[in-house]
């Protein structure tokens, strides 16, 4: 069956960096869209990041752009997001979630169960 797993998340200093990742089983990781969404604090789901597998476009949030990259290995079936410059206002669960196909336009079908990024001196 299809499995997404979030680790990596962490309490870390404002300006600080973490990387996220997301190990994927239970299908043909090369040929779904990936993407992160995360969810702060008594607010509702906030998209982060998309990886296109159809062309291999990534896209961003204009909150993370340039602070925020995201990628993914094919041969070890995971999606990581690297984060760098972290504000007290990324503090949120991270999730990561697969499209119905190649395409981030699908909708999404799998949803990781999540890991808690806490930004605070």
């Amino acid at each position: 069956q299809v499995q997404l797993v979030e680790s990596g998340g962490g309490l870390v200093q404002p300006g600080g960096s973490l990387r996220l990742s997301c190990a994927a089983s239970g299908f043909t990781f090369s040929s779904y869209a990936m993407s992160w969404v995360r969810q702060a604090p008594g607010k509702g789901l906030e998209w982060v990041s998309d990886f296109n597998s159809a062309n291999g476009n990534t896209y961003y949030a204009n909150s993370v752009k340039g602070r925020f990259t995201i990628s993914r290995d094919n041969a070890k079936s995971t999606l990581y997001l690297q984060m760098n410059s972290l504000k007290p206002e990324d503090t949120a669960v991270y999730y990561c979630a697969r499209a119905r196909t190649n395409w981030v336009t699908a909708p999404y079908d799998y949803w990781g169960q999540g890991t808690q990024v806490t930004v605070s001196s």
